[in-house]
């Protein structure tokens, strides 16, 4: 693979639009979490408007669970005492799925248990059901979502996570997606595993302070991160899949033939300098 990226042209790449990026910044450094309005366009639009608005200042990562995920927000357990939501919306809809017309699917070639078809839309892992016409974003490795209540429309993406463990399918078409990280997993996945239920922090001093969460196209050009994301619609793109499917170099003595969704990699790499 990487003899694939090295060989690879300006035109396999993208950089991704700064109103779709969020970075979180954090003591340890910056998390930057690119957006699906694709997918999960009424939640995408209040997370532009609470990190406008600095909802997340100050706030905190209060959840760690082992192989699971990592959570932030506002950890106050009585609704009426937590953080005001300023100009974002309370209320929004349920965005698990969305019709599959206009969405250009990358389709891998290889089955899957949790949906009919897989493959990319616009660097993002999806499923795909040509018999409902549906498609939604997939829970890989470094996917983030909004937490909710029981009821399915009780998510205004306030409350998000970052998947941190082995991939959690079961909640696909159960939560919505609003995106992934693209730069700073590291600093989430190696965050102490809370040792309350679910992986909550029981103390507020374990607790990660978040500096602050603010849009990338609110940030001077300066201070952006310069990222680059190899596209997923492209010759070079099918050519890493095969090399990760069919194993050739001396190590591997029986090659799989096969990749799992979640398992094919997302390269992301610094811009260069002009």
């Amino acid at each position: 693979m990487d003899e694939l990226l090295e060989a690879s042209q300006p035109a396999d790449w993208r950089a991704p639009d700064p109103g779709n990026l969020l970075y979180m910044e954090l003591d340890a450094g910056r998390v930057v979490i690119e957006l699906a309005p694709a997918f999960a366009p009424a939640h995408v639009a209040n997370l532009r408007t609470l990190a406008r608005e600095g909802y997340w200042d100050g706030l905190s990562l209060y959840r760690s669970q082992d192989n699971f995920v990592v959570q932030w927000g506002d950890p106050t357990e009585d609704a009426d005492a937590r953080r005001p939501l300023g100009g974002a919306q309370e209320k929004l809809p349920a965005e698990f799925t969305r019709n599959a017309d206009g969405l250009a699917f990358h389709r891998l070639p290889d089955p899957d248990g949790w949906a009919p078809e897989i493959g990319f839309v616009d660097g993002f892992p999806a499923g795909r059901d040509p018999k409902t016409g549906e498609a939604w974003l997939a829970h890989c490795y470094g996917m983030v979502g909004a937490g909710r209540d029981m009821a399915a429309d009780s998510s205004n993406g306030t409350e998000l996570y970052a998947v941190t463990g082995q991939s959690p399918r079961q909640l696909d078409r159960n939560i919505t997606l609003v995106g992934r990280v693209l730069q700073g997993m590291e600093l989430l996945s190696v965050l102490p595993r809370g040792t309350g239920p679910l992986g909550f922090y029981e103390k507020p001093s374990q607790r990660t302070r978040i500096r602050a969460v603010r849009l990338a196209a609110e940030v001077p050009e300066d201070e952006r991160s310069a990222l680059q994301v190899l596209r997923t619609d492209t010759p070079l793109f099918d050519a890493v899949i095969e090399s990760r499917r069919n194993r050739r170099d001396d190590w591997y003595k029986r090659p799989a033939g096969h990749i799992d969704l979640c398992n094919v990699p997302l390269p992301v790499r610094e811009a260069a300098a002009d």
